[in-house]
């Protein structure tokens, strides 16, 4: 039987699944930064905030990502799912555009 409504399982496959891989990528990498460096311009409980954040959003990438896998790609991600980690990321990537241009000017300042 049809579904017209439903996008088909190699659609998903080729655009669903490298997505929730970058989503993964990126968070991991944001996570890292994170837990790992203190971002001075951040308060402490915003650093944890953030980090919460992530950690979150990567534990729903992967729930969709194992849904993905069970359901042999019959399953999808709505939007409204999607859209949240997009902005997280951004939001990531800004604070550490904003980290790495700190570390940059401190280390030419030493020179």
């Amino acid at each position: 039987m049809s579904r017209p409504h439903l996008p088909e399982p190699s659609l998903l496959k080729k655009v669903l699944e490298p997505l929730l891989g970058d989503f993964q990528y990126w968070f991991e990498r944001s996570r890292t930064l994170l837990e790992t460096e203190t971002i001075d311009f951040l308060e402490p409980k915003e650093q944890q905030d953030l980090l919460n954040r992530v950690i979150q959003a990567q534990e729903e990438v992967s729930s969709a990502k194992m849904m993905l896998d069970a359901t042999g790609c019959q399953a999808g991600v709505d939007m409204s799912v999607l859209m949240p980690w997009h902005h997280l990321l951004t939001e990531c990537w800004q604070i550490s555009m904003r980290f790495r241009a700190q570390h940059s000017q401190a280390l030419n300042v030493r020179e």
